[in-house]
């Protein structure tokens, strides 16, 4: 695990943006597998940028969205796919029939994970995923548990990330359920890239990095991942042992 302290957001979205655009532009037709929250809006706006200066295209990518809600419709504001819209899609040339989202109103979910699976399979595979962390270390949707997860699955959302997320919920009640790509799916990917940031990630973060490895510690599992790029600012980083990497 490589873990590297930025000055700031921005600072951030700029390395981990130019990260996944040095990919594409060796590996065009890549497979990106992509996050929401509002801590990956300073990479996706790099990446965003690049396109319209005309030094990097998407046509060829292949996307994975991480997780959906349960019970909203596809369309609404809130929804994940409408975050993705907003702050990517829209504004990049990615041929939109390789879009990828799980279906949070799949009557039958356990098809639903059959399907997102052997369609990350029929693409070869996420070449890079791109992972935020939750309060209480979820990465996805995967909440502490007794067992790390596998492929996608249905979730019942804790109390603390109704918390965190509720704030963006004005119109409808927010989702107590959502689809999410499983801890298995994830390590799956060839190389992940990691980004915290803010007071109120740095315990979540001290866990990840120093903490026990198991279920009840979701992000600890990306310890055992040949090829993990943690992007911290000072805030997010403030609480770990050891001083990391500052770049």
């Amino acid at each position: 695990m490589d873990i590297k302290v930025l000055a700031n957001p921005q600072e951030i979205g700029a390395a981990a943006g130019k990260i996944f655009c040095d990919f594409i532009r060796n590996k065009p037709d890549a497979v990106f597998g992509l996050a929401t929250g509002m801590t990956p809006v300073p990479t996706y706006e790099y990446m965003a940028n690049e396109y319209a200066k005309g030094n990097v295209s998407f046509k060829k990518l292949t996307s994975f969205n991480l997780d959906e809600y349960c019970e909203l419709p596809r369309e609404h504001k809130n929804s994940f796919y409408s975050f993705m819209v907003d702050n990517l899609f829209s504004k990049i040339d990615l041929d939109h029939k390789n879009i990828n989202f799980l279906d949070g109103n799949a009557a039958d979910p356990a098809a639903e994970s059959e399907r997102y699976a052997n369609a990350i399979k029929a693409a070869g595979g996420i070449d890079i995923q791109l992972l935020g962390i939750g309060r209480n270390g979820h990465i996805g949707f995967n909440e502490p548990a007794d067992e790390f997860s596998d492929e996608a699955f249905k979730v019942k959302l804790t109390d603390s990330t109704i918390q965190a997320n509720s704030v963006y919920f004005d119109d409808v009640p927010m989702p107590r359920y959502a689809m999410t790509m499983g801890i298995g799916s994830i390590v799956r990917a060839r190389k992940i890239i990691m980004i915290a940031t803010g007071e109120s990630k740095a315990e979540a973060v001290k866990k990840m990095v120093e903490g026990e490895i198991n279920a009840q510690n979701p992000a600890s599992v990306l310890r055992n991942h040949p090829d993990v790029t943690v992007f911290l600012d000072r805030e997010a980083a403030s609480l770990l042992s050891k001083s990391p990497e500052s770049v």
